[in-house]
């Protein structure tokens, strides 16, 4: 019981899932139609959850530590790898889906039933960025 109540009592961890769900949350607003509540629990998307998540851990540990500390550097680091995973990796697993799902479709398949491949997966720059400014912003504010 006590490590959880360490957990929860973690003020780092909690500031950054809050900016993780605060961008899923956003997302609701940002999709093709006005509301979609399912998109709350979607990858890809305006804006990246993952950067909002990273950026705002770094940014506490940098206010707290000071932003030429070693725990800085460090979750500067994994920040820019999950970023660039986001918009690069993942991007690219997305639009390689979408193909494949045309490709599929169009072959003569009528009686057999297939799975679509999930095709919002990653995430454009500009989804990261703002993510990225989401994420700063709720570690400042909620600092």
């Amino acid at each position: 019981m006590n490590v959880l109540s360490q957990i929860l009592s973690n003020k780092f961890l909690m500031i950054s899932l809050f900016a993780c769900f605060l961008a899923q949350f956003i997302k609701i607003f940002t999709g093709k139609k006005f509301i979609e509540f399912s998109r709350i629990y979607t990858s890809g998307g305006m804006p990246s959850s993952h950067s909002s998540f990273v950026t705002s851990l770094a940014t506490l540990v940098g206010i707290e530590n000071g932003f030429d500390s070693v725990s800085f550097a460090i979750c500067c680091v994994f920040a820019l790898i999950v970023m660039y995973d986001a918009s690069g990796v993942r991007r690219a697993v997305g639009k390689h889906a979408e193909i494949l799902n045309e490709i599929v479709d169009n072959l003569d398949n009528k009686n057999k039933e297939y799975e679509k491949l999930k095709e919002l997966v990653g995430h454009t720059p500009k989804e990261v960025l703002f993510g990225g400014i989401l994420g700063i912003i709720t570690a400042i504010l909620l600092y």
